[in-house]
């Protein structure tokens, strides 16, 4: 029991990490006002000059979420999390930018909606509103909040590789340039397409096959490559905005020792672990 607890413990706060980071990296961009936020805008009929003086409203809702969650985390609070990430998100492919933007952000809505599920159903209206705490969590829930991880980083990953195998992102140039590699060489290289490729080919392993090598070689490409937008110049908002993506594989990692240990309960007495106030 305390091996699973503290297996609970560390997907807890991994998530809860996470989904502030998500909320506070973007709310950053709506502080600081971001050019390309006004297609999603026209997206739902809202024109430049209102688009404007909305940005920084939606930035600090979302702060404030951010910051109440890593304090105070509620399932209301969750839920309105996972459908905002999953509308903003859808909200790319609908102002024609194409649907590997959708899938690549499926951290966005995927983590705050696995971190809901592992807080277990409420019985009454009260509960959505009351703190959740880390609690050992029954077997056959950890198998479908790991199903959650499982699909949101296959989809990150497949989404992010499609950038490069079917859009050729030329972003991408600056991040090679980071490590040295001149864009002559990543044309004539096709590196653009072939790592894509390979992001496609991780996160259909991760769909089917997430071994523990697997998932921290994720995690750590994740955070590796995604470290490379500071470092070729944009913003440090787009590092941690991305909080889900490098949570997603990682607190996968935990709930499969949750699932797969021998120490794993069927179902906690929930009078060991009562409900905080």
């Amino acid at each position: 029991m305390m091996s699973t607890l503290r297996a609970a413990q560390r997907v807890h706060w991994i998530l809860r990490a996470a989904v502030a980071a998500e909320f506070v990296g973007h709310g950053a961009f709506g502080i600081i006002t971001k050019a390309a936020w006004l297609p999603y805008f026209a997206a739902v009929g809202v024109p430049p000059w209102l688009a404007w003086t909305v940005m920084p409203l939606v930035g600090t809702w979302d702060i404030t979420m951010g910051l109440l969650t890593l304090i105070r985390p509620t399932r209301a609070a969750l839920l309105y999390m996972a459908v905002w990430g999953f509308w903003t998100a859808l909200l790319r492919p609908l102002a024609g930018e194409g649907v590997w933007e959708l899938f690549e952000r499926a951290g966005n809505f995927g983590v705050p909606l696995a971190f809901l599920w592992l807080s277990g159903p409420v019985k009454d209206v009260r509960q959505w509103f009351t703190l959740i705490a880390a609690q050992p969590v029954p077997r056959v829930r950890a198998e479908q909040v790991a199903w959650i991880l499982r699909l949101t980083t296959s989809l990150l990953l497949i989404g992010h590789g499609g950038f490069g195998a079917a859009m050729g992102k030329p972003e991408w140039l600056g991040y090679f340039g980071v490590v040295g590699l001149s864009p002559a060489l990543v044309t004539a290289a096709e590196l653009t397409a072939r790592l894509g490729w390979l992001e496609m080919v991780l996160g259909l392993l991760v769909l089917c096959h997430p071994t523990t090598p697997v998932l921290v070689f994720v995690f750590a490409w994740k955070v590796g490559t995604e470290l490379l937008r500071p470092l070729a110049g944009e913003p440090f908002w787009e590092f941690v905005e991305r909080g889900g993506s490098y949570a997603a594989p990682l607190a996968l990692l935990y709930v499969r020792g949750m699932t797969h240990g021998v120490n794993a309960p069927a179902e906690p007495d929930p009078s060991l672990y009562p409900e905080p106030a």
